[in-house]
């Protein structure tokens, strides 16, 4: 009877499979769209890109969670980090589509009554029950199926037609029919064995990595960056720097306790130093930083906003000490709704990067190409997470997707300090959750076509003292030329990114923006206004598949007006329009390491003439686990 219970399973599968009636049960279970299956799990919010940011590492969370790293899949509210780069950004994952039970034939809107196997697939449905189909109703009956697939076809149906069999009080099949069955269980009996061993072996696999696996809630990734970072040129009197070597390390846990939520933790240490006044820093050694905070044009992707300092209470932090740079949890709470909220955030964590240039540890090399400014402003993208945030994302449709969150710098400092000069306190950003600097950010990302995506920012601002938070260029800090660095200021800034994909393997990239900065102050009646632009070409699977490259043009941040007791530039300073010019060429090794060789040319930088044409050259490593 045995034999005929497995010839009876074996058929049934058979004539399901032979006839191009595919999805059994037996299927492994994954998500289908449109025939392309992916993994029914998340894949973060920078960036990481949830560009909440990709990058590909670009919640691009970006956590950014783009590929291109921006090719959005904003079209669920639950997403998953992408740490290919280190980065915490958040990228969408496309929800489960998996195949469903039906009982009767009429269930399968693409099997029709004059289909050449419909009486056997009605008779395969009704009588043994043992046809799944998809859950838009669909059967796709005229699949091609392999030889495994067969073979699972008649696995699967074993234990099905066995019950059957077993609780029946009369004969389902008759001799003839089981006679035939047992013919094509013999046929197929060594797929039916390989299929069995491999399922046996996988059960051992899977229950050595449950007994030795990190945790059941939490992932582990990590990001080394090893560098080699040259330059030439800078402000007059200056001497060349020495050729530096620079490191950083991230390490990211990714924990879920639900399935749907999502804790981020991450840990770096890093070798850059700079300080208070950029002393040790590759462009403090070119003359080319501000006074303070050592912001300038002359900066890597990958180097932290404010390396060797604690901005929030100018404490000095020592080369490749261990610092938490993102504690982040995103969690649904409705279809299309999903919120977020942490004490070490960036406005980049949640925002989508767009530019297929983001990437700090695989694409540009340097902090211009990576983001469009706006989105940097007020510490946006400060490499340290310097703020607590707090937002939401919300899907409107699989084109649409709007992004918004408060952040505030010293959330959790109580007190201001004393000053350490006139309106400078020795907490430089203020104190509070809502009176020190702080920023409102949103971000409206659309997806016209598969080839084209658009981000429209918007941030308003309030900075306890006269910066711009962007660490872009020198003006950054005393941002209203003139006025003292204590007078605080309100900003209001507008950017938008296009990624146009015209080609597979190339893509054409660009963002402008517009900072329009006033004085917050009683005392002080000024205004300024910066622009920055930038164009670019990307190139996908250049000469070797994996192997990227970039061309990058455009003009770093730069006064182009001012009003009121502000001046369109510090004294002594010869006006010119700054440009920069970048190409690399990212090498993939292995999945697990990439190099990138490359360089940008600052003309006029920091729209001085006086300084010297700048060239950076960068050899970057990556190592990703």
């Amino acid at each position: 009877m045995d034999r005929y219970l497995m010839a009876c399973a074996g058929g049934t599968s058979f004539f399901c499979l032979f006839f191009g009636l595919l999805p059994v049960q037996a299927m492994p279970n994954l998500g289908v769209v449109d025939n392309t299956s992916y993994e029914n799990e998340y894949s973060v919010l920078e960036n990481t890109s949830i560009s909440i940011k990709n990058n590909n590492n670009q919640i691009n969370f970006r956590v950014s969670f783009t590929e291109e790293k921006a090719e959005p899949r904003n079209d669920t509210s639950i997403e998953k980090p992408d740490l290919s780069t280190g980065n915490l950004s958040i990228i969408s994952a496309l929800p489960s589509e998996s195949m469903t039970q039906v009982t009767s034939v009429s269930q399968l809107s693409d099997v029709q009554p004059n289909d050449w196997a419909f009486q056997a697939l009605q008779s395969l449905v009704e009588r043994y029950g043992c046809i799944a189909g998809y859950p838009n109703g669909t059967y796709r009956g005229d699949r091609a199926l392999t030889r495994y697939e067969f073979a699972a076809g008649l696995n699967a149906c074993l234990d099905r037609v066995n019950e059957l069999i077993a609780t029946a009080t009369t004969d389902l099949v008759s001799q003839n029919e089981l006679n035939t069955l047992q013919k094509l269980q013999e046929e197929f009996a060594a797929e039916l064995a390989t299929l069995r061993g491999r399922v046996d072996a996988l059960e051992t696999r899977t229950a050595k990595l449950e007994a030795n696996q990190f945790s059941t809630t939490t992932k582990l990734n990590g990001e080394v960056i090893i560098a080699g970072i040259g330059a030439t040129g800078g402000a007059p009197g200056t001497s060349d720097p020495n050729a530096i070597l620079a490191t950083r390390v991230r390490l990211n846990l990714t924990t879920s306790f639900t399935g749907k939520d999502l804790l981020i933790t991450g840990l770096q240490a890093h070798n850059f130093l700079g300080g208070l006044d950029g002393s040790g820093s590759v462009q403090g050694a070119l003359g080319l930083t501000s006074p303070i905070l050592s912001a300038s044009s002359a900066r890597t992707g990958f180097e932290p906003q404010f390396p060797g300092i604690n901005v929030s209470t100018l404490s000095n932090i020592d080369a490749n000490s261990l610092q938490l740079y993102k504690l982040l949890y995103i969690f649904p709470v409705a279809n299309k709704l999903t919120l977020f909220a942490g004490t070490a955030a960036e406005t980049s964590d949640a925002f989508p990067a767009i530019t297929p240039f983001y990437g700090e540890g695989q694409e540009a090399i340097s902090r211009f190409a990576n983001l469009n400014p706006v989105v940097r402003v007020s510490g946006g993208t400060s490499g340290s997470g310097l703020a607590s945030a707090a937002g939401f994302i919300f899907n409107i449709s699989k084109q649409l997707d709007l992004r918004a969150l408060y952040g505030s710098t010293n959330a959790n400092i109580p007190q201001t300090a004393a000053d350490i000069q006139p309106g400078v306190p020795g907490t430089p950003l203020g104190a509070g959750i809502f009176g020190g600097s702080r920023v409102v950010a949103a971000q409206l990302t659309f997806k016209p076509s598969n080839s084209l995506d658009i981000g429209l920012n918007y941030a308003n601002s309030y900075h306890q003292i006269n910066l711009l938070g962007t660490g872009l260029a020198s003006s950054d800090i005393g941002a209203l030329a003139n006025v003292p660095l204590g007078t605080p200021v309100k900003l209001n800034s507008f950017g938008g990114t296009v990624n146009w994909r015209f080609s597979p393997k190339m893509s054409l990239a660009g963002y402008g923006a517009a900072l329009f900065l006033d004085d917050s102050s009683t005392s002080v009646d000024a205004s300024t206004t910066f622009t920055s632009w930038m164009v670019g070409l990307h190139f996908k699977d250049l000469f070797l598949a994996g192997n990227n490259a970039g061309i990058i043009f455009g003009q770093p941040l730069y006064r182009t007006s001012a009003g009121g007791a502000a001046t369109l530039a510090a004294a002594g300073v010869n006006r010119a329009v700054p440009y920069h010019l970048e190409a690399y060429y990212r090498i993939k090794v292995s999945d697990n390491l990439s190099i990138t060789p490359g360089a940008f040319v600052l003309f006029n930088p920091e729209g001085d003439s006086r300084n010297e044409t700048t060239t950076v050259g960068v050899l970057r490593s990556t190592l990703t686990f």
